[in-house]
């Protein structure tokens, strides 16, 4: 679209360029009369556009830079002065076609995810695959993806297996290997293999149109300083106004009170901020962090103090079942099959882990649930052939009124100390038994938060519902300042407050249903959104779209760097605006060179805003290129038998 809008603007540059030309060529052989001709008709094309645009915000009761220039234009043409109307009107519409292109630059990152969207799918409809246009495909169709292909729809692999490139979603540029059951993300390429998918979501409420509108939503939104700066413009270009008057009446010089009036223009100072907003926002979505505006940068530079849940967020969240201990007449077998059965109504990392160890093992989980209650932070309550079922932490066994014989609590201890989570179970009021389940902390985890104290982080704090002793482990292996265990979701919530309240600027980072009401609570919230749920998502500020906590310090340190850019900008462009102000009063400047200084300082912000395009942090981590782990004393990688 603003291709289209700008090509009459094109035409017309170039037509005043030309005509500029003609009239200094003439002027140079003595023809004053075809000189001024051309120069009146170059000023005269070229402040159409201008014009108009002063007409239009005149009309919206705004007073404009258009409409300083216009002043000037038919200042200048009142005293003759036609070589600096022509020059003035050219360089404005020639510095508002740069300012376009560049700009189109900063948003190329929206740009490039707009073009990966696929525009057709080969679906199975009436006994035979058919291709059609994308926004035809429905929720269950079977969806055939080939090799080179963009897989349209978020979807679950019904047969075959492929490498995909998911840097659309993630930033990620290694391709991840997907087999049948695992899930796909429109968007995404499939590099090599073929896949049969079942359509989970489509068209808009695909994961990846919904990065794509978090990102336009985001370089709509504005920061403080925009918002103050558009409030300042809207009293400064009056305040011109009056000033030049002010000049000219001092001064009897008209020439100089119009370039006073051209050199005043506030170009850089209004474009400066926003450009940089946008190209900060386009870097995180190139890089997998959507980041849902530009005052969210704002606040998210100075937060000091970050809390962060442990289980899929500090850890893979891909637990593993490694021990079973069985207290009743059921084995082994048996006491998975009721726990995953009951767990199959969660989506905590956990329960999700018995499920898949349950279907691993090939067991029937065909059992009707009468009834089902989720205990935030606990467990889960079920009702089943009869069997009451209750699956959780000790905790809520207590409350359940269970008993926990001195065996089971000391195994359940014993199991805690080595890094793993005991999942209790019990059958008809009785504990039947414990499922040991143990996470890894992620890859990058140590590396990340380094570069977040490094980058201006005081203080890191751990809040988990899990056991007090994996709690400690995860904690003193990742240096965290303090950690809190067993906590259920309003605990964190709270705990969050009690942080702000002390004055601390907080971001809450997490991936589960249980961490949204602490994610909402803190002054940032960030969800990890390929493992995270959509709740999380819908209530973040900020969305790390990979697996990776090194988008979570790419993203802190992207934030400082564009709110720096900003200030950079908006420094430039009042020192720049004082100087030639006083270049104008002492008889230096004159209109065309302010004009041309002026159209410069606009394209300097622009350029100076640009750099963020490419930012990555300053140790030279990329964070698409695959994370190496660091040397750590792990111990919650250790097999545990």
């Amino acid at each position: 679209m603003a291709k289209i809008i700008s090509k009459p603007k094109d035409i017309i540059t170039f037509i005043s360029i030309a005509l500029i030309l003609v009239g200094f060529i003439f002027g140079q052989f003595g023809d004053i009369f075809i000189k001024n001709l051309a120069l009146i008709l170059a000023t005269g094309i070229a402040a159409v556009p201008i014009f108009l645009k002063a007409i239009q915000a005149l009309r919206m009761k705004a007073f404009s830079i258009e409409l300083l220039v216009s002043i000037a234009i038919v200042g200048g043409l009142s005293i003759q002065e036609y070589s600096e109307t022509a020059i003035v009107s050219f360089l404005f519409l020639f510095g508002n076609y740069l300012e376009v292109r560049t700009l189109e630059k900063t948003r190329s990152s929206l740009k490039e995810l707009v073009e990966k969207t696929p525009q057709e799918a080969i679906v199975f409809r009436n006994g035979e695959y058919i291709s059609i246009p994308i926004e035809d495909v429905e929720k269950g169709d079977r969806v055939r993806i080939r090799s080179g292909s963009k897989v349209p729809v978020d979807g679950i692999i019904a047969t075959g297996h492929a490498l995909l490139i998911e840097a659309a979603i993630t930033g990620e540029s290694v391709p991840v290997w997907k087999k049948e059951e695992e899930k796909v993300y429109c968007g995404t390429i499939l590099d090599n293999g073929y896949l049969e998918v079942i359509a989970e979501k489509v068209g808009d409420d695909t994961t990846f149109a919904r990065i794509i509108q978090l990102v336009e939503e985001a370089q709509e939104s504005k920061t403080k300083i925009e918002r103050f700066l558009d409030k300042f413009a809207s009293y400064y270009t009056p305040a011109v106004v009056l000033l030049s008057i002010i000049v000219f009446a001092i001064t009897k010089n008209l020439n100089q009170s119009i370039t006073f009036l051209v050199v005043a223009c506030p170009g850089a100072l209004v474009i400066g901020a926003p450009v940089s907003a946008i190209a900060g926002i386009g870097n995180g979505a190139k890089k997998g962090v959507i980041v849902k505006g530009g005052e969210i940068m704002d606040k998210f530079s100075k937060v000091d103090t970050i809390v962060f849940d442990k289980t899929g967020t500090l850890t893979e969240g891909k637990p593993q079942v490694i021990a079973m201990k069985v207290f009743d007449h059921l084995d082994d077998n048996e006491l998975l099959r009721l726990a995953a059965i009951a767990e199959t109504i969660s989506e905590h990392p956990l329960g999700q882990t018995i499920v898949k160890e349950a279907k691993s093992r090939k067991l029937n989980l065909d059992g009707e649930l009468e009834s089902a209650e989720i205990i935030k932070g606990n467990g889960i309550r079920v009702k089943m052939n009869e069997q009451e079922l209750v699956v959780g932490n000790q905790k809520l066994l207590s409350s359940e009124h269970i008993e926990i014989s001195e065996e089971a609590a000391y195994y359940a201890v014993n199991q805690a100390k080595k890094g793993s989570t005991a999942i209790f179970v019990a059958v008809d009021g009785s504990l039947a038994g414990i499922i040991s389940v143990a996470d890894k902390l992620r890859e990058d985890a140590h590396k990340a938060l380094d570069e977040l104290r490094k980058n201006g982080i005081k203080r890191m704090v751990m809040l988990t519902g899990d056991n007090k002793h994996t709690a400690k482990l995860v904690a003193q292996d990742l240096g965290l300042d303090e950690y809190h265990a067993e906590l259920l979701p309003k605990q964190k919530v709270d705990y969050v407050q009690k942080l702000k309240e002390d004055g601390h600027v907080v971001a809450m980072a997490g991936d589960g249903i249980n961490d949204a009401p602490a994610i909402a609570a803190a002054d940032i919230g960030l969800a990890m959104g390929k493992g995270g749920t959509e709740i999380s998502m819908e209530t973040a500020d900020i969305v790390l779209m990979s697996d990776q906590l090194l988008q979570f310090s790419h993203a802190y340190a992207l934030s400082k760097a564009t709110i720096n850019n900003m200030k950079q900008n908006t420094y430039f462009a009042i020192a720049t605006a004082m100087i030639l102000l006083l270049g104008v009063l002492l008889g230096s400047v004159h209109l065309a060179s302010g004009m041309f200084i002026h159209e410069g300082s606009v394209l300097f912000v622009i350029l100076n805003a640009m750099r963020l395009i490419k930012f990555k942090l300053k140790n030279g981590t990329i964070i698409m290129e695959s994370i190496k782990p660091e040397k750590h004393n792990n111990k919650l990688i250790k097999n545990i038998s």
